[in-house]
């Protein structure tokens, strides 16, 4: 009897573990707390996107950037002079759980520079954003392997497939935020990504044509 209700508790477990969805360990409603510093950001870094003269930049540390996850996130960072909303577009490695390295300009908005290092707290948040989310392929993506990206989303994106046939296959994210196809699986075919809500975009037309945004459909709702 006892062994076959640890049958049961693993398969429970297995099951679990298969049907769960991939996202981000950063979750809505919930308020992180740590320590918040500022680098020289200009929007470029490990997420890979482009220079940028918007000041509301942030780096996340390791761990909250998860393996990419955060990469285009918007959170909204709250210190002792006052708050404002970045965007993450890099990763910190030496930050421990819970900071954020802001963009010298934002973290002024939320404390004195002079102090270098504050306690902040933040929450992920779903922002006003108009427009339809964009793709890029990466640099020397090929019909035999391919690198893409998704933009200027307005939530956390939580999986990328492309579609073969019937088949939609997931690919895997890198920590420099591209979803690639290593032997070129569905390069060039309909995208089709989820959130951390659960909301789901397809795209089709969307060329292997490296370095270039291209604009989807539609937008991430609003949560």
């Amino acid at each position: 009897m006892r062994g076959r209700l640890a049958l049961l508790a693993a398969v429970t477990a297995f099951l679990a573990t298969a049907t769960a969805p991939a996202y981000a360990s950063v979750q809505p409603g919930v308020t992180y707390s740590g320590e918040g510093t500022f680098y020289g950001a200009t929007g470029v870094g490990n997420c890979l996107y482009d220079a940028t003269g918007d000041i509301a930049v942030a780096a996340l540390n390791h761990t909250d950037y998860d393996n990419a996850r955060m990469c285009g996130a918007h959170i909204r960072v709250r210190g002792p002079r006052g708050e404002i909303t970045v965007k993450i577009v890099d990763r910190c490695p030496e930050c421990r759980p819970g900071d954020v390295d802001l963009g010298r300009q934002a973290f002024a908005r939320i404390a004195d520079p002079v102090a270098g290092r504050v306690p902040i707290t933040w929450t992920l948040v779903s922002p006003d954003i108009s427009g339809p989310v964009a793709y890029r392929y990466k640099e020397g993506s090929s019909p035999w392997w391919c690198g893409i990206q998704v933009r200027d989303h307005r939530n956390p994106v939580a999986t990328l497939e492309v579609r073969t046939g019937t088949t939609w296959h997931r690919l895997p994210r890198q920590e420099y935020n591209y979803f690639v196809s290593a032997d070129g699986t569905g390069c060039g075919s309909a995208i089709r990504v989820t959130d951390i809500h659960g909301q789901t975009l397809t795209d089709t037309g969307i060329t292997v044509t490296p370095n270039v945004d291209q604009p989807g459909r539609a937008q991430f709702g609003k949560r």
